[in-house]
């Protein structure tokens, strides 16, 4: 018993740093974690007190969890024998798949990435930018909308600076989660990305496993009122006007909607407007793409790296303006349970084709939404009225006639027209002096006229408010 046992130093050594391991793991991490997590539960209720839109349990439940829900939900594993009986594989692999899909889907949201990181970097840049300014706040209607509902922000789609620009201006009412590309498939960026709740896709998959684990996970996010954003239109728009929607997202969205059930689902149409969009001559150029190809948007360092010098070789100089305005309104909130009840449908009961049809209704009714409540910047007022003078050179008291006559049409009809300072002419002259700027009007001897070889960009612009002439729509 009272024997004595000798132990090399070198394994006295490993025994004692496996004991502290031990103790680290077993005893000291779990009271580390159990600490941080009861200190960032208090923080995000905390932080809920002051958000229109809670933060949902779902957002914050581990990503782990949420990818084993996804894999091993009934209706992906169906998905995934079938795909195994037509591929001829075995269901490991099938299931395989499945894993690899959720893991790239799910996101692993961050309450601090996203309000204390990424919403004050989405601040900071867009304020750098632009002068940000908000059209229609409609804050009675979205006051009334219930706090329970799964919220639904649809956005036109003019920027990747609209990513940005939203995230900033919805700070205060909720987190919302994104659906991106391959595009921020980035190491450094992606990590960032997926902390703030953004879930990725890939939008030229059509694979049926990838697509029923993708609408899964977005019925789970809906069906749980985790707010959401979309832009329908899929892509940018390349000649500045409204793109048809597309439905997939959509689809997912409001396939399994019960009007029954405890939750509505409430979609808020966002119309963003910019005096420019960085991508412009990128997007313009894009649109002369031959039909059935898809144009290549190739980055350039060179090119980047010569604007980017310039501008600021323009603001030591003092020469350097903000990109002009942006600006962000909100329209009225639309009901699913409502609207289901006005048409009389139920999207689970219908067949395939007449719920595409109802679901291709309802999409073009939010962009009809989204449309009527696109605000009118001095850029595009400018551009519009340059372009009606075709050829004819205009003095300064033609344009300012002119574009005040546009502006009497628009908010004749409703529509949010944005006048810096409440004067008229000195919005004229801020808009006239971005588009000389630029080199797509020219002045000679007090005289302008559109540049012939810029028509393509002042047509861009023009084309952003052209759909509020041509129907009349009253905004909300």
């Amino acid at each position: 018993m009272g024997s004595q046992i000798a132990l090399p130093l070198w394994a006295v050594v490993i025994l004692a740093v496996l004991a502290v391991l031990a103790v680290v793991d077993r005893i000291l991490m779990p009271s580390v974690r159990w600490a941080l997590r009861r200190r960032a539960n208090r923080a995000i209720e905390e932080l809920n007190t002051h958000l229109r839109l809670h933060i949902q349990p779902f957002k914050l439940t581990r990503r782990q969890v949420l990818i084993d829900r996804l894999v091993f939900d009934p209706e992906v594993l169906h998905a995934a024998e079938e795909y195994a009986k037509e591929a001829g594989v075995p269901r490991e692999v099938a299931m395989e798949k499945v894993k690899r899909y959720a893991g790239e889907i799910v996101p692993s949201f961050s309450a601090y990435a996203y309000f204390r990181i990424g919403t004050r970097i989405a601040r900071s840049i867009s304020k750098m930018l632009y002068r940000v300014r908000i059209g229609y706040r409609n804050d009675d209607a979205l006051a009334a909308v219930d706090p329970a509902s799964s919220v639904i922000f649809v956005i036109n789609h003019r920027s990747n600076m609209d990513y940005v620009l939203v995230t900033y201006v919805a700070a205060t009412s909720s987190a919302l989660s994104y659906a991106v590309g391959e595009w921020a498939q980035v190491w450094g960026l992606r990590g960032l990305i997926r902390s703030m709740g953004a879930y990725f896709i890939s939008r030229d998959s059509r694979e049926p496993l990838y697509r029923k684990v993708l609408a899964r996970y977005v019925h789970m996010a809906t069906a749980a009122g985790v707010t959401q954003a979309i832009f329908p239109e899929g892509g940018l728009s390349r000649d500045g006007r409204l793109r048809p929607p597309k439905f997939g997202l959509l689809s997912y969205m409001v396939a399994g909607f019960d009007p029954l059930g405890p939750r509505d689902v409430v979609f808020i149409p966002v119309a963003v407007n910019y005096d420019r969009v960085l991508e412009d001559r990128m997007l313009t150029s894009a649109a002369n793409t031959e039909p059935g190809k898809k144009p290549v948007f190739g980055f350039n360092a060179a090119v980047f790296a010569r604007h980017f010098f310039h501008h600021v070789w323009m603001a030591l100089r003092g020469e350097w303006y903000r990109f002009g305005y942006t600006c962000v309104s909100f329209g009225e909130p639309v009901s699913l349970r409502k609207h289901t009840a006005e048409a009389n449908i139920d999207f689970r009961l219908l067949a395939p084709e007449p719920r595409h049809a109802e679901i291709e209704k309802l999409g073009n009714k939010l962009m009809e939404a989204v449309g009527r409540v696109i605000p009118a910047l001095p850029v595009s007022l400018v551009s519009a009225a340059m372009l009606e003078a075709g050829d004819k050179p205009l003095s300064l008291l033609d344009i300012k006639e002119r574009v005040s006559g546009l502006i009497g049409e628009l908010e004749g009809r409703g529509t949010y027209v944005h006048i810096p300072r409440a004067d008229r002419d000195y919005a004229i002259t801020v808009g006239l002096r971005m588009l000389t700027l630029r080199h797509l009007v020219l002045e000679q001897d007090g005289s302008y006229r559109a540049n012939p070889e810029e028509l393509m960009l002042l047509k861009y612009y023009a084309n952003a408010i052209v759909h509020l002439f041509e129907n009349a729509p009253q905004a909300a």
